[in-house]
């Protein structure tokens, strides 16, 4: 498919059925899957996590320590993949770097301004180039939701446009927040606005808003990125992120993202959980299927 330049207006209204949304992210999470297909799914789910510690106590020791549990998550379980990434401040990328190594567990650093997105554009470009500088393979940034309600959707394609070129070979996340956006319909404008302007990755939260990911929004998200993979011939990425804490909800995102957007996005450069309290059940889940017990949460390190 040849990929074609087609900038919609945003002006214009996007309509989307909430009841229909609603009623077939509901029937994703009526499916049952066991034996072989659910232990493929958990170490799938397990490789699509962003690990990610994001507090003003974080600490060099705290951030290593995150890089050793996702280097070492097969200890217990031989054969266990790593997870995608470890999400940090800018300030801890160069730790994060050289914890990892070449293992080949990416960096991916919060920018612009996160999780406000409250500072003048060159801040958020200063604070974009300074995490790319320090070793970031990623970064993900959020979109001015108080220009974006206000209709400034000029002003909000425009800003990830130029953090997108301040990234350099970095991939760029672009949170919605959706929490904040509220209506289905503004998710998909928002989702629009994102892509077009360069977004590697469309994002739903910080995480630090309430409600963060849902499955409905999701399923908005995804059909926004099949709408514009079958307009532009462009594949982008998905990032779900906060909420998502039991692997069960986890294999449930995993069938939605199957039938929407089909095997090609099935691996962690096209999809990602922003969800480090998931490896730990998910970790719970692969040991019952091994040993036929739960162990209890106190075994796993807290994230």
């Amino acid at each position: 498919m040849i990929a074609t330049k087609i900038i919609p207006d945003f002006s214009q209204p996007a309509h989307i059925d909430q009841v229909g949304i609603e009623e077939r992210a509901s029937r994703f999470t009526k499916r049952s899957i066991k034996n072989e297909t659910k232990l493929n799914g958990l170490k799938l789910a397990l490789n699509m996590i962003d690990l990610t510690t994001l507090e003003g106590k974080d600490t060099d020791g705290k951030v290593r320590q995150l890089c050793y549990k996702a280097l070492h998550l097969h200890d217990a379980y031989p054969g266990l993949p790593t997870v995608a990434a470890i999400c940090v401040y800018p300030s801890m990328v160069n730790v994060a770097k050289k914890a990892l190594g070449d293992s080949g567990v990416k960096v991916a650093a919060v920018a612009t301004a996160f999780p406000s997105g409250q500072a003048p554009r060159d801040v958020k470009i200063r604070d974009t180039k300074f995490a790319v500088q320090q070793g970031a393979d990623e970064i993900d940034m959020v979109i001015s939701r108080g220009k974006f309600l206000q209709g400034e959707y000029n002003f909000v394609f425009d800003e990830i446009a130029t953090i997108k070129e301040a990234c350099g070979d970095a991939r760029l996340k672009v949170i919605l927040e959706t929490g904040e956006l509220v209506t289905y319909d503004k998710v998909r404008k928002a989702s629009d606005i994102a892509m077009y302007a360069g977004a590697d990755f469309i994002k739903t939260s910080t995480g630090k808003i309430s409600p963060a990911a849902t499955m409905p929004v999701t399923l908005v998200m995804l059909e926004a990125i099949r709408d514009f993979y079958y307009k532009t011939g462009k594949r982008i990425a998905m990032k779900p992120a906060g909420g998502i804490s039991k692997s069960k909800l986890a294999l449930h995102y995993l069938v939605m993202l199957n039938e929407v957007l089909g095997e090609e996005w099935m691996n962690n450069h096209w999809f990602r959980f922003g969800a480090s309290s998931l490896a730990n059940d998910i970790l719970m889940q692969l040991m019952k299927q091994r040993t036929g017990v739960y162990q209890s949460a106190n075994y796993f390190s807290i994230d």
